[in-house]
């Protein structure tokens, strides 16, 4: 079993969290994100990928039109938004069988995502815009509340803590209780660590050592190491040789807990994930 079996609801989606690691797919429609910027501008290219991440072990594709690397600048909604929604809406009507989750801090750019069909809202910010939590609630939406310290332009500056463990489960706990407060149901909810997001290699490595505390909260768990720079520090090596080191972060999360791993390498993380499921239901 992976973690405690749950079950997240997403707009009439039961999606099952436990029973093994799901794989989100990454799905970047942007010209600069730090991994493959550029690569799925072109629509085409975006759905033809999103197809063959799917048929590789994707359970859920997660869209996203505007970079969160350490550094980068808001964009405006409607340039986020056209970027993103023909992808969408092509994906609701060819892969009917997949959740769809918009990778966004942005209210009206979740909305027109849900409008298109998509079930979850990725936000990084956590419901920064509390506009965001009323329309999760109205649509019946999943939402992921992940951990930033800071924002994606300043982030790596500085990023500072006293038990970075301990200051991000408090701070998942709270967004939790606000999201419930607003009228979220607590198993439309799911929680990210944050990775990489104002944090440094060792409040990274401390993360994940510890996800398994990060279940405790009670929602399915997400983690997004995929090609990170703490794998590109831990290796010395650039962006596009880190699969091997993904691996390895992916595998220690499956075994850990996590419910649910981000990833650009979708094919090797699931059959790397499938090892480490099978070798986990085979000890309970």
């Amino acid at each position: 079993m992976s973690g405690k079996p749950l079950v997240w609801r997403c707009r009439g989606r039961a999606i099952e969290c436990g029973a093994r690691t799901l794989v989100m797919g990454i799905l970047n429609v942007t010209p600069d994100s730090f991994s493959d910027g550029g690569r799925f501008l072109n629509h085409d290219a975006a759905v033809a990928h999103a197809v063959q991440m799917v048929a590789d072990g994707a359970d859920i594709l997660d869209v996203g039109g505007e970079s969160t690397r350490p550094g980068s600048d808001d964009i405006p909604p409607n340039e986020e938004r056209d970027r993103v929604m023909p992808v969408i809406e092509r994906l609701v009507k060819e892969l009917p069988d997949v959740a769809i989750s918009i990778d966004t801090r942005k209210r009206d750019v979740a909305a027109a995502a849900l409008e298109s069909g998509a079930a979850i809202v990725n936000d990084v910010s956590a419901g920064a815009d509390p506009a965001m939590f009323d329309l999760v609630r109205d649509a019946g939406a999943g939402l992921i509340l992940m951990h930033m310290q800071g924002d994606p332009k300043t982030m790596q500056q500085a990023p500072y803590y006293d038990d970075v463990v301990g200051e991000v489960k408090e701070f998942l706990r709270e967004r939790l209780e606000a999201a419930i407060f607003a009228g979220i149901g607590a198993d439309a909810l799911c929680v990210d660590p944050g990775v990489g997001f104002g944090k440094n290699l060792e409040h990274n490595l401390a993360l994940m050592a510890n996800v398994a505390q990060f279940v405790d909260l009670g929602a399915p768990v997400l983690v997004g190491p995929s090609r990170k720079a703490f794998i590109g520090m831990l290796l010395d090596l650039p962006v596009d040789e880190r699969v091997e080191g993904t691996a390895g972060a992916v595998a220690w999360l499956a075994g850990q807990g996590a419910h649910i791993v981000r990833v650009h390498d979708v094919k090797e993380m699931a059959r790397v994930i499938r090892v480490v499921d099978a070798i986990r239901q085979a000890g309970s």
